[in-house]
């Protein structure tokens, strides 16, 4: 009985040895933390490895822009370059930055930037931000950034998807019969715009 709770145990330590080391660490031998994997407007997505990966905090002019190469990062930084947009409250996770106390279209202030709930009577827009709230794996929750809309479908730009997550994504999207517009992922919480 003591060696099969000895075992048990030795288990559960190499399980979360693992556990830990795939969130923090690179096994992805195709890609280099720092490396750019992909662009919107110019404005670089970087690989980061793991999700949990910490390099360093980027300051631009006095400016938080987050965690390179988190989620949080990318989106500040394309906010700032592309829109010179600077948020209110720069710091925070992936989470924070949907206010669940917001009515559907009101100013988010901490963001300086409009939210929309999924779903919206507001269709989303390139451009837009998507805040999902947080799995299993990572408690943060994760945001990106909307790089394309069609009629029945939306295509992501994110940072930080995991070491073997694709830049890009798709979610379809659909109206609904009271009239809004839903994106069809039940992490999504909803978006912000300009």
């Amino acid at each position: 009985m003591i060696k099969k709770i000895i075992l048990g145990l030795i288990i559960l330590i190499g399980m979360l040895f693992i556990y830990y080391a795939v969130k923090k660490g690179n096994f992805n031998p195709i890609f280099k933390i720092g490396q750019p994997i992909d662009s919107l407007n110019n404005v670089k997505v970087y690989y980061n490895g793991g999700v949990d990966n910490v390099v360093e905090r980027e300051i631009v002019n006095g400016y938080n822009l987050g965690l390179k190469y988190q989620c949080v990062e990318f989106v500040k930084r394309y906010y700032f370059e592309y829109y010179n947009h600077k948020m209110t409250d720069s710091y925070g996770h992936a989470i924070s930055f949907y206010n669940t106390n917001l009515i559907d279209g009101k100013i988010n202030e901490q963001r300086g930037l409009f939210q929309y709930s999924n779903p919206s009577k507001s269709r989303p827009k390139e451009g837009d931000l998507i805040i999902m709230k947080g799995s299993i794996f990572n408690k943060y929750g994760h945001v990106a950034i909307i790089s394309k809309v069609n009629n029945n479908e939306i295509e992501i730009i994110q940072q930080n998807p995991g070491p073997y997550s694709p830049s890009r994504d798709s979610f379809k999207l659909s109206k609904n019969e009271e009239g809004k517009w839903k994106i069809k992922n039940e992490r999504i919480l909803g978006w912000l715009r300009k």
